[in-house]
């Protein structure tokens, strides 16, 4: 169980970040938007399964790594985790960067396999 910390620091970034439902992935998906879509979860994570189309960089890597999937501060980018704590705080993070547009999957991977 996480210390009462970690749901205050996710809080905290959920307030300065956007967050977007499956149902609005999928639809900016079928749209043909341009973003990048970014699993932040744990290879043993994403062996069972990813959203398709996502680029995979764990969570304590995205700051490192981010470069080798964009420079591009305007990109759009969409993180997700499993249940989008870890993507919120990844976004938050990548804002801290100057990354301006940053969106975090609300309910993560459970959520979108949820509303399939």
């Amino acid at each position: 169980m996480p210390l009462p910390e970690f749901n205050q620091l996710v809080n905290e970034a959920k307030k300065e970040i956007q967050e977007i439902s499956p149902v609005e992935l999928k639809k900016m998906q079928q749209s043909g938007d341009d973003f990048v879509l970014i699993d932040v979860r744990e290879p043993d994570e994403t062996a069972r399964g990813t959203i398709p189309g996502a680029v995979a960089i764990p969570r304590g890597m995205v700051e490192h790594n981010i470069d080798k999937v964009t420079t591009d501060k305007n990109k759009k980018l969409v993180l997700y985790c499993g249940g989008g704590s870890r993507s919120a705080l990844a976004a938050w993070m990548l804002k801290k960067m100057g990354f301006k547009n940053v969106i975090s999957l609300a309910t993560g991977y459970r959520g979108w396999e949820q509303s399939k």
